[in-house]
């Protein structure tokens, strides 16, 4: 296939239609920019060649221009010496030397339009290229969020995993354990607690009615 085949072929083109449709639209996306990129190198490698000639014709165009002065010259200095036959040939050689001239002037005006319409499409191809890689760079940051958005779903069906729960319910089971012995224990404390001091406040009272029961038994 041609360049200029393809060119016409990558302008008409609709890349956001295509990507849509595409089943892997990252690659498809990096092929096209691929096949850009390399169109884009020859259309300026032919562009360039048009150039060169047309710089190839302007020199030429130059040494004619010359050449039919130097005969229109001669056909003046040879009428001037009497001699008009040497100045009619010299007049012939003028004239084929103009309308050569002519002819290349012709070219190149017609290499100045294809030079124009080439950078015209160059200009066409690199927008659409840089639209390419537009899309290209948005399809990557939703590869990216996407991506992330998959690790955190990932990470809650993690979380909300029986085995998961399970091992939260029993680290739960197991404070609740810890607390209730903990209260347990507390009052049993207390409770040990004030039956020493309950000892220590009743021994007199308890060391007086035995005394009275020893004075009763000796009656």
């Amino acid at each position: 296939m041609g360049v200029f085949t393809r060119f016409k072929d990558i302008i008409g083109s609709n890349i956001n239609s295509m990507l849509d449709k595409a089943e892997e639209p990252e690659k498809m996306i990096r092929l096209m920019i691929q096949e850009m990129e390399e169109t884009s190198v020859e259309l300026k490698a032919a562009c360039a060649g048009l150039m060169a000639d047309q710089k190839r014709i302007a020199r030429e165009l130059s040494q004619i221009g010359e050449r039919a002065e130097l005969w229109n010259n001669r056909a003046k200095l040879a009428m001037e010496k009497g001699r008009e036959d040497l100045a009619r040939e010299a007049l012939l050689e003028k004239l084929s030397a103009q309308r050569l001239s002519e002819g290349l002037e012709r070219e190149r005006d017609r290499f100045a339009v294809l030079i124009e319409q080439a950078r015209e499409d160059i200009e066409q191809l690199e927008a659409k290229l840089e639209s390419a890689k537009e899309r290209q760079r948005s399809l990557a940051k939703r590869h990216v969020r996407a991506d992330q958005r998959i690790k955190a779903r990932s990470n809650v069906s993690r979380v909300q995993s029986s085995d998961v729960m399970m091992r939260f319910d029993q680290f739960e089971q197991r404070i609740e354990r810890m607390e209730a012995e903990a209260e347990l224990a507390a009052p049993r404390q207390n409770r040990n607690l004030e039956q020493e001091f309950a000892l220590l406040e009743g021994g007199d009272e308890v060391e007086e009615q035995l005394a009275s029961m020893r004075s009763a038994a000796k009656e």
